[in-house]
């Protein structure tokens, strides 16, 4: 007996094999939410220790009774509340030294800004060699410490024994002994140190810029200027927003700098800065609770800023 095959070539009355079902594909939504979390977890641990419970203390303290009495265990430590900060906002030397360092970090910035695009212009301009070299002297200006940097900066104006009076022909003119002059002497110093941060920055982002814009511009007669101020900064905004953010972070809580070259703050406290004046304040004065209540202020200051600066990279990479 012959058995009759349907048009698929199986006897009827047979059922299909099930289908196989799709690989699935592996992808991000294949983690678990927690995996990334596991990869930054010795991270957050180093962050927790070193900087977390450091935070905690000098929050904890700005809320205490905490002098020298304190620290010898001879009087029990009491709670203030925000007695601190009132004393500190009551202060007006607070204010005057905030002042002092709000107009000093700007010009360190703006100063930093202006010599680092300038110099940065320059590396596009000149041959490989004095490339190289520019680009050496700068890095190791960079790689220098700062309280190194700070020491050579101080002999080299030193009235009796630097160079630079006797170049000038200055004499014995002290660049220390007057407000306006060492705070002009410690921005030096600092733009120094920092202008190649924003020069090397300034000068990737450059060079990333087509060359064909840059030729099309001076086709059409531009000046250098003009090119650097309706084509490049245009197109550097992102990097310009980001390295001037972070000098604002790095130029407001500058320390070694003032305290080395202006022997802690000048004469008379003329030259304090925030960092200088919360250290007088906790370690000479042995008013610890004043001078961690003068690092919260900082603290969130600073917090205020690299808020900023992370919306602005956030924004950055959405653009990208």
């Amino acid at each position: 007996m012959t058995t009759q095959l349907t048009a698929t070539g199986k006897p009827p009355g047979a059922t299909a094999p099930p289908a196989a079902r799709p690989a699935r594909r592996a992808g991000p939504r294949g983690h678990r939410p927690w995996t990334p979390w596991l990869y930054l977890l010795p991270a957050l641990a180093v962050l927790g220790g070193l900087l977390v419970y450091p935070v905690y203390q000098l929050g904890l303290i700005s809320f205490l009774e905490y002098t020298q009495a304190q620290v010898s265990g001879g009087e029990p430590t009491s709670f203030k509340g925000f007695g601190n900060y009132t004393a500190l906002f009551a202060d007006p030397q607070f204010w005057q030294v905030l002042l002092a360092t709000v107009l000093f970090a700007a010009a360190c910035v703006l100063t930093t800004l202006a010599v680092g695009c300038a110099l940065a212009v320059l590396l596009t301009r000149v041959r490989a060699l004095p490339r190289f070299v520019l680009m050496m002297a700068a890095l190791g200006a960079w790689a220098t410490p700062a309280i190194t940097g700070s020491t050579v900066w101080v002999f080299l104006f030193d009235p009796d024994f630097g160079p630079v009076n006797k170049l000038l022909g200055l004499g014995d003119f002290s660049w220390t002994y007057g407000r306006y002059s060492a705070f002009a002497l410690v921005l030096l110093e600092v733009v120094w140190c920092s202008f190649p941060f924003v020069m090397v920055t300034v000068y990737a982002g450059i060079k990333a810029i087509p060359s064909e814009v840059l030729e099309a511009a001076a086709l059409d007669g531009a000046s250098q200027w003009r090119i650097w101020r309706s084509v490049m900064a245009p197109v550097l905004r992102p990097i310009l927003v980001v390295v001037t953010i972070q000098s604002i972070i790095w130029d407001f809580k500058v320390f070694t700098q003032i305290y080395v070259m202006t022997n802690g703050g000048g004469i008379a406290g003329q030259n304090l800065v925030l960092n200088v004046y919360a250290y007088q304040k906790a370690f000479a004065s042995s008013q610890y609770s004043l001078g961690s209540a003068i690092g919260v202020v900082m603290l969130l200051i600073l917090l205020a800023v690299t808020l900023v600066y992370l919306r602005l990279l956030r924004r950055q990479g959405e653009e990208l």
